[in-house]
């Protein structure tokens, strides 16, 4: 059985491969004639150790020097936690699952339904985007942010919002890809 991992590593040293990426709720990673699903689903309660082991990369990037790497994603883990204990009820967490192995989570994406800041209009807000380190490189949360998307709008929303660090510029490369918008800055200044 090939995994991730295994891709990855094949890549690192076939650079000439390329990766298939389908439009669908799946993507597919393409390799030869071996193809590795990966597959989307709602988060449950068995879940909630191995989402939680993940929120920590939330922090995985050049932070601001007045920030502990766990204010970063501790609130997360509490809304985490909250809502796959059903406390949140406009909030709902999708994972990515490799079809070859489905308890393996890729990834996951934390939203909650809201209205929009300004105009009160149906809108989602993205609260956690999340891959696993062993995943990265695939295209995961690309597939991730696409699918979350989808499901808001399913749902309603007009909008998805979401809050970054101006230094987190993977994440940042994502959501410019994706054509958000950075219409606000929230500035501090310690005291």
């Amino acid at each position: 059985m090939t995994t991730l991992a295994g891709f990855r590593n094949h890549f690192r040293h076939h650079p000439e491969h390329f990766l298939t990426i389908t439009h669908s709720t799946h993507f597919r990673l393409q390799l030869m004639n071996k193809t590795n699903e990966i597959l989307f689903r709602d988060a449950n309660l068995a879940d909630a150790e191995a989402l939680g082991a993940m929120l920590p990369q939330l922090a995985d990037f050049d932070i601001p020097s007045k920030r502990l790497p766990e204010q970063l994603w501790s609130g997360d883990l509490e809304m985490l936690n909250a809502t796959l204990a059903g406390e949140k009820p406009d909030s709902f967490i999708k994972v990515a699952i490799d079809s070859d192995a489905p308890q393996r989570i890729l990834g996951l994406a934390m939203i909650t339904l809201r209205a929009e800041l300004f105009n009160k209009e149906p809108s989602a807000h993205l609260e956690a985007l999340v891959v696993n380190t062993d995943a990265r490189g695939f295209g995961v949360g690309r597939r991730l942010l696409a699918h979350a998307e989808d499901c808001v709008r399913e749902r309603g929303a007009r909008s998805l919002t979401l809050h970054v660090f101006s230094n987190n510029h993977r994440a940042r490369s994502l959501y410019d890809d994706f054509g958000f918008d950075s219409e606000l800055i929230r500035a501090v200044k310690w005291l």
